[in-house]
């Protein structure tokens, strides 16, 4: 009789990936790079938490590196205790949130009908769309518009204008193009609208982008400045970037009308030390939000939605 052959059999040893001497040269130039770069980015971020938790007169002589010296919070003590802080906070959070969402709607609404291959006149809505990315009206005819409208000073000058970005449509839109026909004919042959098919197939599939784009919007409408500086009177319905502003004008120094050394390089390392306390209020929300949604960026939402 004749033996049945073994089928072969796989082992760790057979499946390894064979590392050169060039593989590993070419990993160390990696680690390295990424190294420099992560700490290019590291470093004065550490410079800066730590110069918001020191001394006055230690960040003015320069001796803050990235470790505090003489433990003081003497700045955040003077922005949280500023007027009005509190309301710009509440402010921004509330443009954040509302106009984030404003954001998103509007760009599924544009980005879904341009994804499909069936829209009459698709051509020409997307020139309509990219015209807009190279020309403007500028700022005084924009001021005028809002002025017929009835938006200055109204909260909704903070969201209305820009209510879409042509760019993150275009990635959205790109992101629903690549998710496969088939899907959509299968749906359409169990009688499923369009409507249906969007938020029962199209939007669950594409948590990650809608993910970056909510970073995307979100970090836009926190950072809001020019908008604000523009279209509102009203300081209680500035947002927090107008208030820190203010703070930091407010708190400038003035060299001249200070005769003492002394007086004036407490003065000096005051106005540092509030610098540097005003940009960890006005960032540590979007580093708290960042973990949540990174973990949508490379996630492969695809995966698994056909089979065979």
């Amino acid at each position: 009789m004749m033996k049945q052959a073994k089928s072969p059999v796989w082992s760790k040893k057979n499946t390894a990936i064979r590392v050169t001497g060039r593989d590993r040269i070419f990993y160390a130039i990696v680690y390295i790079t990424v190294t420099v770069f992560m700490l290019l980015v590291l470093i004065p971020l550490l410079n800066v938490l730590a110069s918001s938790f020191s001394a006055p007169n230690a960040v003015a002589a320069g001796k803050v590196f990235i470790w505090p010296v003489d433990l003081s919070l003497e700045g955040y003590d003077a922005v949280i205790h500023y007027r009005g802080i509190w309301t710009a906070y509440a402010n921004t959070i509330y443009y954040t949130l509302l106009g984030t969402a404003i954001n998103l709607i509007m760009t599924v609404i544009a980005a879904y009908p341009l994804s499909r291959r069936n829209l009459p006149g698709k051509a020409f809505f997307t020139f309509l769309f990219t015209f807009t990315m190279l020309f403007s009206g500028g700022m005084i005819p924009m001021y005028i518009q809002m002025k017929n409208l009835h938006l200055l000073n109204n909260r909704w000058a903070m969201m209305l204008p820009g209510a879409i970005s042509v760019t993150n449509m275009i990635i959205c839109r790109t992101f629903f193009v690549n998710i496969p026909y088939e899907l959509y004919e299968a749906a359409e042959i169990d009688g499923c609208d369009d409507f249906r098919y969007l938020f029962k197939m199209v939007l669950p599939l594409s948590t990650s982008v809608l993910a970056v784009l909510t970073l995307y919007y979100a970090v836009g409408h926190w950072n809001a400045y020019q908008d604000a500086f523009i279209y509102l009177t009203d300081t209680n319905k500035m947002p927090l970037q107008v208030k820190l502003r203010e703070i930091l004008v407010m708190n400038s120094v003035n060299m001249e009308s200070i005769a003492d050394d002394e007086t004036l390089a407490a003065k000096l390392g005051m106005a540092d030390l509030l610098k540097f306390s005003l940009i960890i209020v006005s960032t540590v929300p979007v580093l708290i939000l960042y973990p949540f949604i990174k973990r949508f960026f490379a996630k492969g939402v695809m995966l698994g939605s056909l089979k065979g």
